[in-house]
């Protein structure tokens, strides 16, 4: 699947000219997603980076994947992805800080607090992440657009990417 330039920061893993491409879509409050991360990051990029067995091989891209039967879903992948427009160099960084802190984020603890209250807390979370002057940034990213309707600064980066189950992988290799 094909990923604009602008979401390059979404290869989690590898090189980005590799010739193969493992998709894996992950959901920021699915624990399953967490548990799958946390394999990207201790198994996968291990083999993919420099000196690995598949490096140069293939690379692993990070698929934002919305389960809407999660109340705040749609806003830590809002996060997210104003994360990887503000400072993309902290997007990986940032999403395995939101894993790790994920439970602050299912149904029960977000029950009681707005969207905004939401987008805020995941905002200071960013900032333990994200260089001080990318925080500003994505305050501006978050922010709700003119029009009644028209969602954040990310929403169109968030309609790009879908699929229906988690966690899911759409590998891109020719045997």
């Amino acid at each position: 699947m094909a990923l604009q330039p602008s979401l390059r920061a979404l290869i989690v893993a590898g090189n980005p000219n590799a010739p193969h491409t493992l998709d894996v879509f992950l959901d920021y409050v699915c624990p399953f997603s967490a548990r799958m991360a946390n394999g990207i990051q201790n198994i996968l990029k291990p083999k993919f980076e420099a000196g690995g067995e598949y490096e140069g091989k293939a690379k692993v891209v990070f698929r934002l994947q919305v389960q809407p039967w999660h109340s705040a879903s749609t806003l830590t992948h809002e996060a997210g992805l104003a994360v990887l427009r503000a400072s993309p160099d902290h997007f990986w960084p940032f999403s395995l800080a939101l894993f790790k802190h994920q439970d602050e984020y299912f149904d029960i603890p977000t029950a009681n607090l707005t969207p905004l209250q939401i987008r805020a807390k995941l905002i200071d979370l960013a900032a333990g992440v994200i260089p001080p002057d990318a925080v500003e940034r994505v305050k501006d990213l978050l922010a709700l657009q003119g029009t009644p309707n028209g969602g954040t600064g990310v929403t169109d980066d968030l309609k790009y990417n879908s699929t229906e189950l988690l966690p899911s992988i759409l590998p891109e290799i020719s045997l």
